[in-house]
């Protein structure tokens, strides 16, 4: 079996969306149709590269990257990073980590002086993403806009 990290396209949005299933499992599942018009958004959108974890043509991991331009920091952009995800299956195998070294090459290559992103508040994930190199340095806030089934 061979896995490689790559940009995903079009082709991947059935393995991306049930990847995402699988993330949040009491979200309304998204139409293909209107994934298509979303990924049309994505695809053109400077300095966004969703990635994929391809395992032998099946997308088993992703993770969503935006470079941000930035004034403070002379100039340097910051790279968030969002939608973490692999499948059950491939957990604890190197697949989110293969993710995020992937990750740091597209911020590093953009000039980017950091790479940020936020989790979920579980042991799981903390003891993951240290272990990847991040550190626990800021304290996250939100405010949902609107009512999503199965926050997190």
């Amino acid at each position: 079996m061979t896995m490689t990290i790559r940009p995903a396209t079009a082709r991947d949005l059935p393995g991306l969306l049930a990847l995402y299933a699988e993330f949040h499992p009491d979200d309304v599942p998204l139409p293909i149709e209107d994934a298509h018009l979303i990924w049309a958004d994505i695809a053109t959108q400077r300095g966004r590269t969703v990635l994929v974890a391809d395992l032998d043509g099946n997308i088993v991991g992703t993770a969503d990257c935006a470079v941000l331009p930035n004034l403070t920091r002379g100039g340097h952009p910051i790279m968030f990073v969002e939608n973490v995800v692999v499948a059950a299956t491939r957990r604890r195998q190197g697949t989110g980590r293969r993710l995020l070294v992937a990750a740091g090459t597209l911020a590093a290559d953009a000039g980017c002086y950091k790479l940020q992103l936020l989790a979920a508040d579980t042991a799981e994930a903390g003891e993951f993403y240290r272990a990847c190199g991040f550190e626990s340095l800021a304290q996250g806030f939100r405010r949902y806009l609107r009512p999503v089934s199965g926050r997190a």
